[in-house]
């Protein structure tokens, strides 16, 4: 059983949630989204709470009765609230700026790296050393945010490179003489 899949997804004052067939399509403030159930599970609209149970006791539907319930309620999160993502970015001479519609990232490298802003994803930086990218796909926050990253991934030995702002990096000692 699922203990997540088990819970109903609240629909909050403000956010239309409709059902048409095996997509559920969410409006709110923010925007629109949409996301196509499996056919494994299905999906009830009632008393403003989307209701995600499986359809047989396959493995197969066990897995996506969970996954599909989370993706709802991340549909329902974007487009109320919305998704954020914050990087930091260490090292000397390391910065961000945003130009128009692309990112200019200065890393330590002989070039300066452009990386083109998604639609529907906002990113600014407040410092010169924060980036924050913003949206309400929650999916395509996380990949952006992880592809920036990956241009210079945080480094144990200085702590130089571009890390999420929760994120921990285990520091090593450098060599001894």
């Amino acid at each position: 059983m699922s203990r997540i899949g088990k819970k109903p997804v609240p629909v909050p004052a403000g956010v239309t949630a409709t059902l048409d067939g095996q997509t559920v399509k969410v409006k709110g403030a923010k925007g629109e989204l949409f996301f196509v159930v499996p056919d494994d599970v299905s999906v009830k609209l009632d008393n403003g709470e989307v209701k995600v149970d499986p359809r047989d006791e396959t493995k197969r539907a066990r897995a996506l009765w969970g996954m599909s319930r989370s993706q709802v309620e991340n549909l329902i999160i974007g487009v109320s609230q919305g998704f954020e993502k914050k990087l930091e970015i260490t090292g000397v001479g390391y910065k961000a700026a945003v130009a128009g519609k692309v990112l200019k990232l200065s890393l330590g490298y002989s070039h300066d790296i452009d990386f083109e802003i998604p639609a529907g994803l906002t990113i600014t930086t407040p410092k010169p050393t924060e980036i924050v990218v913003a949206g309400i796909d929650k999916q395509k926050v996380g990949q952006a945010a992880a592809e920036i990253r990956e241009f210079r991934g945080p480094e144990p030995y200085k702590g130089k490179g571009v890390k999420y702002a929760n994120e921990f990096i285990f520091r090593k000692e450098g060599k001894k003489k």
